[in-house]
Order: C-alpha cells, then structure tokens, then sequence
C-alpha cells in the first residue's frame, strides 16, 4: 500500500515509509519505530493508519538497519544519535504537513519511539498537536523532554507487565503532565506486557488490548487533528 520514500532533514535527505489515504490526503501523523528499526510492523501500522484515511510517515531513523534480537536493539538504541534522529523526525513532520495539507500532526511510536514521540512533541510543538506512546522509554539521558514546551494532547498506552516502564512510571508521567496543565490521558492494559500492540511478537501481543488501543488511537487523533 505504502512505499519508501526520501524527503529533507535539515541539509541532507532522509528516508521512510509513507503510505496514503485513498484521495491522497487527510490529517498527518508521524508514525516512530520500536528498537528493531523500520521492521514490516511499523510499516504495516502506516498502512492501517492509511485505511483509517491517514497521511501516515515513518522516518527510518536506523538508516536501512533492521535488527531482530534484544541485545543488538539495545545497542542500536542506545547508540542513536539523538541530533539526528531529531532532524529526521522533524523532517518527517514538515513532510506530512506537505503532503496532507493540514498544519497540526499528531505522533504515535511504540517502546523506544514512544518516547521520541514525546521528546518530538516538546522539540516540535509549533506542529505536534497530539501525541499517542505506546510503552515509550526515554533512555538517553541527553534526552529528557522539557514538557513544558509541549502544546500537544497525549494519549499513553502502557502495559501492566512492562518492566522497562512501568505502571507507576506511567501514572508518574501522567502527573506531571497535569502538574504543567497539559492535557493527558494514560491508559494502563492489565494482564499484558510490553510491546502488546505488535502482532508480528505472538509471546506478547494481545488482541483484546491491542484493538481497543487501536480504537482509542484513532478517535483521539480525528478529535485532536480535526
């Protein structure tokens, strides 16, 4: 449905997968990666987004690296260069608004790019106006958003199980975006682990869960963006 594209980050160009409501526009959202890199999933989730009549647009933040097990994904993440990751996601959010023709976007990423979709919205408020973590992790510790710079709605999914961010992590994080009277909304999915959402990862994905996040995402993105 979708294709890799090249679009600007900053002075050179970046890559990604951009897929396309039918008629070719509607409001944008800036589709994050997990650790593994820009793995069929991610894809497949800018391809629903599409359907749902999306502009959909993951940046490839490894640059054409794939990894598929946990130790090289930590390497890989940690070893992100978070100056350019930033110009690449930034990148991708003047690409949507481009492309779809609307100025505000929203940003959703899973596991580690739930947490850059929150470091995106705060670098980017001019744009980000909804902001959708899946069991995001910030790890870099020249990474810390300053959400008081945030405009944008958060919506948050995190799972019960998860050890990497925790449920008292999640409600920490809801209650200091209300402590700066932002706008935010944390779900926590009982029973399931990290990366439920990802059905490529049968040892943790959960139907259930994962549908009415998907339910909940997307009525929150057309409330936000429209």
């Amino acid at each position: 449905m979708g294709e890799m594209i090249e679009f600007p980050s900053n002075s050179s160009q970046a890559e990604g997968y951009l897929a396309l409501p039918d008629g070719g526009s509607g409001p944008g959202v800036v589709v994050i990666q997990e650790w593994w890199g820009l793995v069929p999933h991610i894809k497949d989730v800018c391809d629903r987004f599409a359907r749902e009549g999306f502009v959909a647009l993951a940046p490839d933040l490894y640059h054409g690296r794939h990894v598929s097990e946990p130790d090289e994904a930590a390497k890989e993440m940690m070893a992100l260069k978070m100056d350019q990751a930033g110009r690449d996601m930034s990148g991708a959010l003047d690409e949507v608004v481009r492309r779809s023709g609307h100025p505000d976007v929203g940003v959703v990423g899973f596991c580690m790019g739930g947490g850059l979709a929150l470091v995106l919205a705060c670098q980017r408020p001019d744009v980000v106006a909804a902001c959708v973590p899946f069991y995001g992790v910030i790890p870099w510790p020249d990474a810390r958003p300053d959400y008081g710079a945030m405009r944008a709605a958060v919506q948050g999914h995190y799972a019960g199980l998860d050890g990497f961010f925790t449920p008292e992590a999640a409600r920490a994080l809801e209650g200091e975006l209300h402590s700066l009277s932002k706008e935010a909304e944390i779900f926590v999915y009982e029973g399931c682990d990290h990366a439920f959402f990802n059905d490529t990862r049968p040892e943790v994905y959960d139907d259930a869960a994962a549908r009415l996040a998907w339910q909940r995402t997307l009525a929150f993105l057309r409330r936000e963006l429209s």
